[in-house]
């Protein structure tokens, strides 16, 4: 026998939290509302013929406007509790009945009382309250429209403030997962080229100790920036650093068929990059040529272009329009352009053209920024 599901449990009842600048400027709102409708009672009664002591309005429309403030309270709690309709027609319409007459009454008793209080200190005799039949109702029905006034202002602002809280957490998830991507996309060294380079050392380790014992420093070398890095950018002698590593790895693996001779203009050390971007395109310039036998030589460029400065590895190989023997998923460029599109919102460019001698040329042209 199967059981009946047990109904949900009710939402627990909130209590609104209130900042000291948040009540001083409601009660400064109320306290100046009050001034303004007691300056136009009086200008009232003066326009009608009617005499009357100048204090009386005032402290009529004060008494009246604070006497709101005193039980905004009420409202704040009935709005973050029914904000809407969408908790239940019932509940909602239950919730906010019961609040406006704890509203309403409390605040017909705070103006009696406040006025009686006042006219006696200030020998005005006793406060007339007038019929209760008819000043209640009058009361009331002024409570209702600014119960309701209140209550749609307040949940508008409400919901103001949900809608910027959702969208900085929105964000900051967005940042994190900025973040994760670029630490992914630039963090990592491909495992066929860990394969080789550990080939390459076990190659040489038993004809030459202190070759060996350098490859080791540049394979250790790259393995802890890659590891260690937290920033997807570090300046352009960092990136030089780390790819002249690479690079010796991979002379040690194919001698001299392939040459890297560097060009950086004076003034870009301290350019941001992204990390590895060197390794990934001198990378590229080697695998997709691994089966010539020319010599192939790749150079690497830096110089100042306009607004911005460009970056560029060009080689002396099959170049772009022939097939390439790498197997995979061909992918090293895309990820590169990635990187570029999460670091510099589409100010950045990668662009795929030909050397002078038919090879491969990769540029990226990277906007002028701080340093890291």
């Amino acid at each position: 026998m199967t059981r009946a599901p047990s109904l949900a449990a009710p939402a627990p009842w909130q209590w609104p939290r209130f900042r000291a600048r948040v009540v001083l400027a409601l009660f400064g709102g109320s306290l100046a509302v009050g001034l303004w409708l007691g300056l136009s009672v009086y200008l009232t009664i003066l326009a009608e013929g009617g005499t009357v002591a100048a204090a009386k309005p005032f402290v009529w429309e004060v008494t009246g406007a604070l006497g709101i403030w005193a039980v905004l309270p009420i409202l704040f709690t009935a709005v973050r509790n029914a904000p809407g309709p969408q908790v239940g027609w019932g509940r909602f319409l239950g919730i906010h009945a019961v609040a406006f007459l704890l509203f309403s009454c409390l605040h017909i008793a705070l103006m009696a009382g406040t006025r009686q209080l006042l006219y006696s200190l200030l020998g005005w005799g006793a406060y007339d309250h007038g019929a209760l039949a008819f000043r209640i109702p009058m009361e009331a029905q002024k409570d209702l429209v600014a119960y309701i006034v209140a209550a749609l202002v307040w949940r508008l602002l409400q919901s103001w403030k949900e809608r910027q809280a959702r969208a900085l957490r929105a964000a900051s998830l967005e940042g994190e997962l900025r973040a994760a991507q670029l630490q992914a996309l630039t963090g990592q060294l491909h495992p066929h080229f860990l394969f080789n380079a550990l080939n390459t050392v076990s190659a040489v380790m038993y004809e030459d100790l202190a070759r060996t014992d350098r490859l080791l420093r540049d394979l250790g070398g790259l393995l802890r920036a890659s590891l260690e890095r937290r920033e997807a950018t570090w300046t352009l002698a960092e990136e030089r650093a780390q790819a002249a590593r690479f690079v010796a790895l991979l002379t040690a693996r194919f001698g001299e068929r392939v040459a890297v001779h560097w060009d950086v203009a004076p003034g870009l050390e301290r350019a941001p990059v992204p990390c590895f971007a060197l390794q990934a395109l001198v990378e590229n310039a080697v695998k997709h040529n691994q089966d010539r036998t020319e010599p192939l030589e790749v150079r690497i460029r830096a110089r100042d272009a306009g607004a911005g400065w460009r970056l560029e590895v060009e080689d002396t190989g099959r170049g772009f329009g022939d097939r390439s023997p790498a197997s995979g998923p061909g992918v090293g460029l895309a990820h590169l352009e990635r990187v570029l599109a999460l670091l510099h919102d589409g100010r950045a460019r990668l662009e795929r053209g030909q050397g002078p001698e038919g090879g491969a040329r990769v540029s990226l042209w990277l906007p002028r920024e701080a340093p890291p």
